[in-house]
């Protein structure tokens, strides 16, 4: 009996373990696909208009004082942006080579190392005044066609 009571005991620790693996694994999902679905409704799939839609809406973003109290779901969503235009818009070949998309790439990759080794720091004024140029210089590009 004894025997019988260990292994049934060992069998509901592995079904417990089991179960709180999926509620992770099932949790990590539902937040990851949460994220990025908020960035990817503001996609609509065209390259023009969503060039421009970005371009604004980082410019809004990196404006913002850093104890506005937006401030941290601005940057959460700049950089969920900013990862879901350039994974649509990287992979094209018709896009990837337009000068406003290397331009606005280059915009992206600034605000995104800064964002990763600087969370808690305000843009400073001299990236922010270039990543700002970039994102109007990328927005005159792609509404010239090019």
């Amino acid at each position: 009996m004894n025997r019988m009571t260990t292994a049934l005991h060992h069998m509901a620790k592995q079904l417990m373990r089991a179960g709180l693996a999926i509620c992770l694994v099932l949790c990590l999902m539902l937040t990851a696909n949460g994220s990025a679905n908020a960035a990817e409704i503001q996609l609509s799939g065209d390259y023009v208009d969503d060039t421009v839609n970005v371009a604004h809406s980082l410019q809004d973003a990196i404006t913002l004082p850093l104890d506005d109290e937006g401030y941290s779901a601005a940057q959460e969503e700049a950089r969920d942006l900013s990862y879901n235009y350039i994974a649509r818009y990287r992979p094209r070949s018709k896009v990837n080579n337009l000068p406003s998309f290397t331009t606005m790439q280059t915009a992206l990759n600034s605000l995104a190392g800064h964002y990763n080794n600087f969370a808690n720091r305000p843009l400073p004024e001299a990236l922010q005044n270039r990543i700002t140029k970039e994102l109007a210089k990328a927005e005159q590009t792609v509404l010239r066609g090019s």
